[in-house]
């Protein structure tokens, strides 16, 4: 098969992933997944979760780039974009991928700095003089 092109986002990283059969190698920016992210091993099993799923982890190479945002969003966004190429590669993994929810993109972003506050909600100090 031919090369799989996905883009993974969370927060305001992106990851673009390009998946293709092979055995196993993952690439990051680079460098090898445990170069990427070190000695964060939670992450490294969440980027590996969804080949770990789909029992693809010895069966397919995988290469990435990631921008913006910090390690924690950009593990994230690679995982994002790992799932989005594997359905796209073999669209029978949607029915494993879909019920562990790793096909939706996590929403959520830090909400903005309002007007009369410290952050987005907190007030200032109270002070009775």
């Amino acid at each position: 098969m031919a090369t799989t092109y996905a883009t993974g986002k969370r927060k305001s990283a992106v990851a673009k992933v390009w998946l293709t059969p092979g055995k196993g190698e993952m690439t990051i920016n680079g460098k090898t997944l445990d170069e990427w992210l070190g000695g964060h091993e939670t992450l490294k099993m969440k980027v590996r979760l969804p080949l770990e799923a789909t029992k693809q982890l010895e069966a397919v190479d995988i290469v990435a780039k990631t921008l913006g945002g910090g390690y924690s969003a950009q593990a994230d966004a690679v995982k994002h974009g790992i799932t989005k190429a594997l359905v796209e590669y073999e669209p029978s993994f949607r029915a494993i991928l879909k019920p562990m929810g790793l096909l939706t993109r996590d929403s959520r972003v830090v909400e903005r700095k309002k007007p009369g506050k410290k952050k987005a909600r907190r007030s200032p100090q109270f002070s009775k003089r």
